[in-house]
Order: structure tokens, then sequence, then C-alpha cells
């Protein structure tokens, strides 16, 4: 096929795939590692008898971007930065643009590695090696007046002991060769320290050495360090918001007058003879809750354990107050993944379903991982009335309440069978009624409601009772 009809092959083409290239030669793509459908194709691919990493741009916008994506290649090749050599390059009208690079067999992300180590404590010693590393290539960058405006750890690439940048669409030049400016650099490290969860802010100033030895252009005072930190991060979550609801590489949606869906696109074909029928799925399985205005379900689909929950309609007069807003479905699925987004353990949301008669809302269904932890009143109960849990628990407990304060998000109902323990960490589950505060005022209430209802889980004259009121943050 020729280059422009790549516009209609969508998310997954069949491969491989023999494009016959503007240039006359030919171009066989065999594998994919990114697509943005109708748009850009990035992937292994088989060029004049060499594996190559092809770039393929083509639509509307594609001569735009080819001139993006060879602009930031040539500024990271010319300021003498590790990136992969550019072997061809080019741009025909009405077909589309291209850049083959040269394909590092074996490299490995640092996002790779940093999730080989992202549930150790904080700061360990391997995470405070891929952090240290990432952040010495950022110094580079910026000591030659460049900065990555889509920084992540997927950019960066650990090839036979060196660290490769890549993407050269995001790469973005002050003045080429002279150290990049203060706010800019500001910007750009608060948006790399951004896309980690909050507990990182802790360790900033200790990780910024490895940037100073590299680049100490400027001093960097840890205050406005963490000011452009949580505007990054504030500006994350709300793209990240929008993108749950909309169809996207994380999510397939399916939107229409009878039915909402939005499933994790990796999850599609797994879960699609569960979302077809998905209360035949919760009569097969295993009843956790049988209530009026929820059913709740453990079921087994493709080896692994799920939940399904139901959200009930219980009558005429309880639908005319659902019908015309957002099901409890959809507000618990979005709740839980800003919980996920933000590090903060619950189980992953998987899909979520509404049925609808002509747009108006019935029955909803989410779906999400099984969490097999046991609940803080057992596993607290072993305690008695004068004895403690083990540290580790109570710190964890303190780290969950220090991220919700952090984060201005109340839960709503901590009851003790809400909250789970998991890997070395509390979960929440049941997120009907959390809430995220964009005010202060509103959140200094609800939380401490969130405190009090936790603590009500015990008797007041109990050592737990006194140990956990002295422990769990408390607003002033």
């Amino acid at each position: 096929m020729k280059l422009a009809s790549l516009t209609q092959v969508g998310r997954s083409p069949e491969l491989p795939l023999l494009i016959e290239m503007p240039t006359g030669q030919p171009l066989e793509l065999c594998s994919l590692l990114r697509v943005l459908p109708g748009q850009r194709y990035v992937g292994q691919a088989q060029w004049q008898g060499r594996t190559v990493l092809a770039k393929l741009l083509v639509g509307g916008k594609a001569e735009r971007h080819y001139a993006r994506e060879l602009q930031g290649a040539q500024l990271l090749a010319a300021q003498g930065l590790c990136t992969p050599v550019l072997l061809e390059q080019g741009v025909a009208a009405g077909e589309g643009g291209w850049l083959l690079f040269e394909f590092l067999e074996g490299a490995r992300s640092l996002a790779d590695d940093w999730q080989a180590v992202a549930d150790e404590a904080w700061l360990s010693d391997a995470q405070q090696q891929v952090l240290g590393e990432a952040l010495g290539v950022i110094g580079q960058l910026h000591r030659r007046g460049l900065w990555q405006e889509d920084l992540h750890l997927d950019n960066l690439l650990r090839h036979e002991g060196r660290l490769h940048l890549i993407d050269g669409g995001g790469i973005r030049a002050e003045t080429p060769g002279q150290p990049l400016s203060r706010d800019r650099v500001l910007a750009n490290l608060g948006l790399f320290f951004a896309q980690f969860p909050g507990n990182i802010d802790s360790f900033v100033e200790e990780l910024l050495v490895h940037y100073l030895l590299v680049n100490g252009e400027h001093a960097l005072p840890l205050e406005a360090l963490l000011k452009a930190v949580a505007r990054a991060r504030a500006t994350r979550m709300q793209a990240y918001m929008a993108k749950i609801e909309r169809e996207c590489t994380a999510f397939r949606v399916w939107r229409g007058p009878s039915r909402l869906q939005v499933v994790r696109r990796e999850e599609d074909a797994a879960l699609a003879p569960v979302l077809a029928d998905p209360d035949a799925a919760i009569a097969a399985g295993e009843p956790l809750k049988l209530g009026g205005s929820s059913t709740v379900a453990r079921i087994e689909q493709g080896g692994r354990q799920l939940v399904i929950k139901r959200y009930n309609i219980k009558g005429f007069g309880h639908w005319l107050r659902r019908f015309w807003r957002p099901s409890r479905a959809w507000h618990s699925w979005c709740e839980g993944n800003r919980l996920e987004f933000l590090g903060i353990a619950t189980p992953t949301p998987l899909a979520v379903l509404e049925r609808r008669t002509l747009w108006l809302r019935r029955q909803a269904y989410l779906i999400t991982e099984h969490t097999p932890g046991m609940d803080i009143i057992a596993r607290f109960a072993p305690c008695g009335a004068d004895g403690l849990p083990p540290e580790a628990d109570l710190q964890a407990l303190q780290a969950l309440f220090a991220a919700l304060l952090r984060e201005r998000i109340s839960h709503g109902d901590c009851k003790g069978n809400n909250i789970l323990w998991q890997d070395g960490r509390w979960a929440l589950i049941d997120l009907d009624a959390m809430q995220y505060h964009g005010q202060a005022g509103s959140f200094k209430a609800a939380y401490a409601r969130d405190r009090a209802r936790l603590l009500r889980n015990w008797s007041a004259d109990s050592a737990l009772y006194r140990e956990l009121d002295r422990r769990l943050p408390t607003l002033i």
C-alpha cells in the first residue's frame, strides 16, 4: 500500500504491512509501538535490509508533525546529546512524512526500570538510582538550551549502558547551546516530578542534587520548584480525568441512546462477554452484597478474579431521582481512576456500563479488579482493647490519610470494611461518596468526618483508638 493509505487502516492494522514509500523504496512495518489512528504510526520496520524504527506521519497534519519531529531530532544531534541516529527522512505532499531511526535492539525504557522498583519504600537506593539517572540526562538537555515538552521516563531508553533521548516531536529550544533560563528549568522539572505520586515531594530536594551536578547554572529554590510541581500535577490530573471518558489509546468508549460504556483498551477482549450480559455474570458469580441499592459479586474471568457491582433502580421514584444525572457507577469509575493516577491504593477500575433508554439512565455496572486483602477491622481485631497493631500497619494508615489530606479527597464512608490491607498498603473501596474538593473550606469538614468515622470503628477507651487519634493527621 501507499503511505497515504495508512489513514484508512485504523488502530490495529494487520502486520507485517508492506508500504510503498514516495521514494520508491519499500518499507515493511513489522510491529507497532505507538499508534494515533489515521495520523501517526511508530514501530519496528525493515528498510534496505536493516532494522529501523519508523515514524510514519499521515493525514492533514502530517507536514506540521513531520517538521516538528525533524527539528527535534536535529536539535538533539546538533547539541551532542545521546539520541538514536536519524538514517532517512522525507515528506511528500498528499502522502505524508517519514523518519527512519536506528533501532536500539534490546533497549529498555527508564519507565520499565521504575516500575520494577516503584513499590519500594520512598526513597530506596534503587529508586534513587533510576530517578538520579533521569535527572542527569534532563540536566544535560537543559544545559544545552533544550527541554522536552512531553517529559516522562518512557522517553529515556537504556541501550548498551547509555541513556538515549527519544521523541524529537516534544523537543523545544530556547537558545541552543546556552543554558536554559531559570523559569523554564523550574517548569520542566516541575513536569518531571509531577508524574510521580505526591510522596515524592518530600524527597525533591535530595533528588535535585543529581540534576545540579550536571547543570548548576541556576539556584533552584525548593519552594518555587514545589509550586511548579503542584501546577504541573494539577494540569496532568485535569487532562487524565478528561481522558477516562473519551476514545483514546488507553480507553475504548461507546456512547449512544441505549448505553454508555468505557473499558480499558487492554481489557476490551477479556471483558466483552461480561459486558454483553453483566446480569448473567453476577448471577453466576459469588455474591458479596445483595442490597436494595446495589448488588456486588465476585466473578472469575480469564483465570483471574474480578468484582462487578450493579447499581440498582429500586422503583419509579428512585429512577426519577437518578436518570438525569451521572450514575454512581460512573462516579466510582472517575474516582477510582483518580486514586490510581495519584498512587493511592484502590482496586483498578476496568470498565463501566450505564444502560439507557433514549439517553435516560437505568441500571449501571462497575467492574474492578478484586482486592483479596483483609479489612481493617479484622486485621486489627487480634489487638484487643489494650494492644496495638504492627508499626508498619499504623504507618501505612498514616500515609493513606496524609495522601487524602494532601490531595484534598474525602472518602465519605470510612467504615472498617471499606479499607483493605493489601501488599503492605491500605486500599480504599466503595468509592460512591468519594469527592475531590477544589476548595479547602469544604474539604476541611469532609476530612474531619472521614477521620471521625474511621475512629468510630473502635471503642473510644481502647488503646488503638487513642493511638490512631494521636497519629492521624488533622486540619487546624
